[in-house]
């Protein structure tokens, strides 16, 4: 679960919302749509897309990627940061969640800076390096299928500028990222952990935000 930060209680939780959290109308009103769905486990917790929108602005950036939109509440997030101009490459399959995703998109006056491609992302990704888009992006948020994460964060890492950011969501994975695990999702996150962790093409941190979300910016 990654609807509020690791490791912290209900009242911390409530706490740190009512406190330091400034969440738009429209995204807590979309998060709270989302939460009563049966996937709503998927969607980031507001600390964390407010901590994703202070990085986005300390980048100045204006051109990013996410991979994994689910109902839009990162996107939505993103683009509310985003200068006007500022532009995302929105990554998915589902029409289904992304229909609800636009519908907040467009209440809010963002729907212009999103470009939503629907089919599998490491497709996209490769379309895009394909056209000459090599170190244009200035910030990449992968949060899909955790056996292509590897993957996503090679060709994420291809089209981001030097001095670009990735974040990659779900990096402690409910703490079972930390014990021997036959599960195929935990695999390829302790895989791609390990391979941020070693990269020496990146710095690196794994923040205990969320459900952890691994920073790695590109030398």
């Amino acid at each position: 679960m990654s609807n509020k930060s690791y490791g912290l209680t209900d009242a911390e939780h409530r706490y740190l919302l009512e406190t330091t959290v400034r969440e738009h109308s429209l995204l807590n009103e979309l998060r709270q749509e989302t939460m009563a769905m049966p996937m709503a486990r998927m969607q980031i917790a507001p600390e964390q897309a407010q901590f994703m929108q202070l990085l986005i602005n300390m980048l100045g950036a204006s051109h990013t990627i996410e991979i994994g939109v689910f109902t839009g509440y990162s996107t939505l997030a993103t683009a509310l940061a985003l200068p006007p101009e500022g532009r995302i490459i929105a990554c998915d399959t589902s029409k289904e969640y992304t229909d609800v995703a636009r519908r907040y998109w467009e209440q809010a006056g963002v729907d212009y800076k999103i470009d939503l491609r629907l089919g599998p992302a490491a497709e996209t990704l490769a379309a895009m390096i394909a056209s000459g888009e090599r170190e244009y992006y200035d910030f990449a948020f992968i949060d899909a299928d955790k056996e292509n994460y590897a993957q996503y964060y090679e060709q994420c890492l291809t089209l981001l500028r030097p001095g670009g950011l990735i974040a990659i969501d779900n990096a402690l994975w409910d703490g079972r990222v930390a014990e021997p695990s036959e599960d195929e999702e935990t695999q390829a996150i302790q895989k791609v952990n390990a391979l941020v962790g070693a990269d020496d093409r990146v710095e690196c941190s794994l923040v205990p935000i969320g459900d952890g979300l691994l920073l790695a910016r590109k030398l």
